[in-house]
């Protein structure tokens, strides 16, 4: 039988949940089971020393390139060959335990996996971590894996600045993370993430795997009001100009456009400040953030320009001078329909119940897609909650995800679908973020 049609080695899920576990002490938030490791900080560094340990001790060749960006390979050189898998190691301030370390820490596991059998696929296998993932520290998200594909230009990535005024570069020598691999980075010959879902759907459907299609493109705005501080008793309320009052309008307006557009369109106000901030006092400044996401590009600019109307009308009626900035947006992404096909076959083989579906989070893979044959495995997610210290996902999905990342990354390296690959990763890329 040959090795492409073999079944992967199994993985060791108790090690993997092991794994897991450690990392997440690293930054571990008191009296709960998530943890905060925000990109560079102290904790970052820690979270990156540990998993390159894990990297150095399978004898795995490492690089760090110039944005931080880490890849270890089977082989030395031969990234460009390897089917690479991955995703992020921070979160954000109050994240889990699984957002993003499970890709980084289940392709751990399925080369570890790989090298203990003794087997050797025909493609090298590789695993990353690419910086600032989560954009809460440094915006936009998926920077380190928009930096690799050539999305964003290096020198601008190191200038981009946090809340306090700190640099990515000047952090990146404090936690000695800036590395000398060249970026972007070298592509590899095809790109898997294994995943928690971070929603309810599978969970709801009382499925296993979700068989991810693609990853809803992205819009972040951040909304600037300014109007009048004064007296919350003497200023009648026809005189007032009131920057609270029209951000909480605001935010209303950009759930009722959700509702109205349907289908995959979400939007979100995650975060208003209002200035001087006290009970007796009229807000004078508001800043908030609105983001807005679908799967459709046509329609999330629809919404985008519904957005625009909504401020200006409501800034206009209170008497306010408005600014508003986008501070990220990506388009809506398309995986390879062959790799699509190949997860949806590995998991009907081992009789994995699964579901077609897009993701309405942003991924690395979503970044990796626009230079690679690229796919995403779903786990469900326990009540559908992440980005919060109660996010949790059964041992035994976790297991049976990395398992099926083991299956399609093992045939992915031995060439069962190299003919449906070639010549068709520039097709597939067709409406992708540029």
């Amino acid at each position: 039988m040959s090795g492409s049609s073999r079944a992967a080695p199994r993985i060791d899920g108790e090690r993997l949940m092991g794994r897991l576990g450690e990392l997440a002490q690293i930054g571990a938030i008191e009296g709960t089971q998530g943890n905060c490791r925000l990109a560079l900080t102290d904790e970052d560094r820690a979270g990156r020393d540990l998993v390159g340990t894990w990297m150095a001790d399978l004898g795995l060749d490492i690089t760090v390139d110039g944005l931080g960006n880490v890849v270890a390979c089977t082989e030395p050189g031969r990234v460009a060959d390897s089917v690479m898998m991955g995703s992020h190691v921070d979160t954000v301030a109050t994240g889990g335990r699984y957002d993003g370390n499970l890709g980084v820490l289940a392709g751990l596991e399925v080369i570890e996996s790989v090298l203990a059998s003794g087997r050797k696929p025909s493609r090298p296998l590789s695993v990353a971590y690419f910086t600032d993932e989560e954009g809460s520290r440094f915006a936009p998200d998926m920077l380190g894996s928009l930096a690799y594909v050539g999305g964003i230009a290096l020198e601008e990535a190191l200038e981009i600045t946090d809340r306090e005024g700190m640099s990515v570069g000047d952090e990146l020598d404090r936690i000695g993370y800036r590395g000398s691999a060249p970026v972007p980075g070298t592509v590899p010959y095809a790109y898997m993430e294994l995943h928690i879902e971070q929603g309810p759907v599978l969970e709801f459907h009382g499925v296993q795997i979700g068989v991810v299609e693609g990853v809803q493109g992205i819009s972040w705005t951040e909304i600037t009001l300014r109007g009048q501080s004064n007296h919350a008793g003497t200023t009648p309320m026809p005189l007032r100009r009131d920057a609270g009052l029209a951000a909480c309008r605001i935010a209303g307006e950009v759930r009722e456009m959700a509702h109205n557009i349907g289908d995959s369109q979400v939007g979100t106000v995650g975060s208003i400040s209002l200035v001087p901030n006290l009970v007796n006092v009229i807000a004078g400044l508001a800043t908030m953030t609105v983001d807005l996401r679908n799967t459709s590009e046509g329609m999330l600019q629809h919404a985008e320009a519904r957005l625009d109307e909504i401020v200006a009308r409501i800034a206009d009626g209170e008497h306010l001078e408005a600014a508003m900035r986008r501070t990220a947006r990506f388009e809506p992404v398309d995986f390879h329909p062959a790799v699509i096909d190949l997860v949806e076959r590995c998991a009907s083989e081992v009789s994995l119940t699964r579901r077609r579906m897009p993701s309405g989070a942003g991924h690395d893979a979503q970044m990796l897609a626009r230079v690679c044959p690229t796919g995403m495995i779903f786990v469900p997610s326990f009540d559908g909650v992440s980005h919060n210290p109660a996010e949790h996902t059964a041992p035994e999905d976790i297991e049976a995800g990395a398992n099926l990342l083991a299956d399609v990354v093992w045939r992915l390296a031995n060439g069962d679908i190299d003919e449906m690959l070639s010549g068709g990763a520039d097709a597939a890329s067709d409406g992708m973020a540029r």
